[in-house]
């Protein structure tokens, strides 16, 4: 079986990540958005966030993409400047074989390197899959936003998971 490897995404790879992404925004409450993301969007986003010193990391194994993540600040000012939150998505077929496990262990490790402090999950609440791996990876449960998310015409719960990445 090839090896799983993690590189930092291009502008090439927009095409692939749509691929991956778009599925889970049009048929799944993952995310809120209901906004399908287009190539330039994806192309411009690894710009932005990487310009801005933040990681955007694709997995690969075997010469096909298993899935993507990224981070960025959490809010916007100063005050939030070493608290960052991050976005992963997979592959159906990556889910549940390590590739989400690698990929956010080398964002939280470019985040720490960067000096951030903190890395916030923002998970739907139904996802309970979502909320256990984060769990695993030692993120902690700090509350619970009632029925903030809207999406197929109902309202979802969103709950918020943060890790300290350095000790202060």
């Amino acid at each position: 079986m090839p090896t799983l490897s993690l590189r930092d995404a291009t502008p090439d790879d927009a095409a692939a990540i749509v691929a991956i992404w778009n599925p889970i925004i049009r048929d799944t409450v993952v995310t809120f958005n209901p906004m399908q993301r287009s190539q330039p969007e994806i192309a411009d986003m690894i710009a932005t966030r990487q310009g801005a010193g933040h990681a955007f990391l694709v997995a690969e194994q075997g010469g096909e993409m298993l899935g993507f993540a990224s981070y960025a600040q959490f809010r916007p000012g100063l005050g939030y400047a070493r608290c960052m939150e991050h976005t992963i998505n997979l592959a159906p077929a990556a889910r549940g074989k390590g590739a989400g496990r690698a990929l956010l262990l080398a964002l939280e490790a470019h985040a720490a390197g960067a000096g951030h402090h903190v890395m916030v999950a923002a998970v739907t609440g139904s996802n309970t899959a979502s909320v256990g791996f984060h769990e695993k990876l030692g993120y902690l449960h700090v509350g619970t936003m009632r029925q903030v998310g809207w999406k197929f015409d109902a309202l979802h719960d969103l709950v918020l998971m943060q890790k300290f990445l350095s000790v202060r």
